[in-house]
């Protein structure tokens, strides 16, 4: 019975990667957001390749009601960040194949800098040989896909340890709560929706029954203060190769494979960062490729073996074919200590 109805989005499956962008077409029927404010920076770039705005910066998305990641019915993606020289405020859409950005805020200039790269132009899919028919059926279907690299590693990291070991529901929800709470607002045109991540201070001075209320038990709680702390040397591995990288990442005590490989996706666009300690990752890879809904890890890895230096993009592609396994009863239960 269980096949009969849509699977609930998991974190995995969520972070196969696709939000839903509306095209040109359904613009007219929608208001855009105040622009009475000054015009910010603008920069347009033409990918010589078909780009999916809704596959690239998917993965960047925490949950719907993200503060800091809006889509709008125009085509736009608007993205709040901290960037090392300043809060900024990001839309970009692609008009005709050529890609439109604009940004607002003291970090503007540094996010249109980064514009390609956050869209794909350092990665590789040309280097992908799919494998099984599967694969190689959804990469023809996706011809838009390519990996992000922000270049930004704290603003992956936090919300990858606020989702260790818990629903996607209590981990939005999370990271919803408290960027609103201790953010800042985006700057910008966007009528005070959007918030900028705190700074690493900001996240040091929250109060334990903030942390408590916002549903984060003092594990993660603890993990993102001990992260913070050295928040100059988590930002520097941006210019370290992806292992690297996560070696530097797990250096700090409660940050472990999982979570080092969740953030070098994004702020790397690392192709080989495949995802280990996921609760269903391993299920829907065995289920995908040998029809093993109950693989472990290590069978995961056996099967993404063929793949090695691209595995995180053979797995966002198995995510995105949709061969997912019939849903069973939930193996985890939720909760929110904010309620206790």
């Amino acid at each position: 019975m269980a096949g009969r109805f849509e699977q609930r989005p998991t974190r995995t499956t969520v972070r196969g990667g696709h939000v839903v962008v509306p095209g040109q077409t359904q613009a007219r029927a929608w208001t855009q957001m105040p622009t009475k404010a000054a015009a910010g920076r603008r920069r347009s770039w033409a990918p010589p390749w078909p780009l999916d705005l809704g596959l690239v910066l998917g993965p960047l998305r925490r949950g719907p009601a993200d503060p800091a990641f809006r889509r709008t019915p125009d085509g736009a993606v608007w993205r709040a960040s901290l960037t090392p020289v300043g809060p900024g405020t990001l839309r970009v859409c692609v008009r005709g194949g050529v890609v439109e950005g604009e940004a607002w805020g003291p970090g503007a200039r540094w996010l249109l800098d980064q514009l390609p790269l956050m869209l794909g132009e350092a990665d590789d899919p040309g280097a992908f040989e799919p494998r099984h028919r599967l694969v190689a059926t959804t990469r023809h279907r996706r011809p838009g896909l390519r990996l992000t690299r922000t270049g930004l590693v704290l603003e992956s990291l936090i919300p990858s340890i606020l989702e260790q070991k818990v629903t996607t529901d209590e981990a939005y929800r999370a990271w919803r709560s408290l960027v609103r709470k201790y953010g800042t607002p985006a700057p910008g045109p966007v009528d005070g929706r959007m918030f900028v991540m705190p700074e690493p201070r900001v996240w040091s001075l929250i109060p334990s029954w903030e942390w408590h209320r916002a549903g984060v038990d003092n594990k993660r709680a603890s993990t993102i203060l001990r992260a913070v702390r050295v928040a100059r040397r988590m930002e520097e591995a941006v210019a370290l190769d992806a292992e690297a990288a996560r070696e530097r990442l797990e250096l700090v005590s409660g940050i472990g494979p999982w979570t080092s490989a969740e953030t070098v996706q994004r702020s790397h666009g690392a192709p080989d960062a495949v995802t280990v300690g996921d609760l269903h990752l391993p299920g829907i890879v065995g289920y995908a490729l040998a029809g093993d809904r109950d693989a472990d890890d290590a069978v995961m890895l056996s099967l993404l073996e063929p793949y090695a230096g691209q595995r995180h993009r053979a797995a966002r592609l198995i995510l995105l074919s949709g061969r997912t396994p019939p849903r069973r009863h939930p193996k985890m239960p939720r909760g929110d200590i904010g309620r206790l």
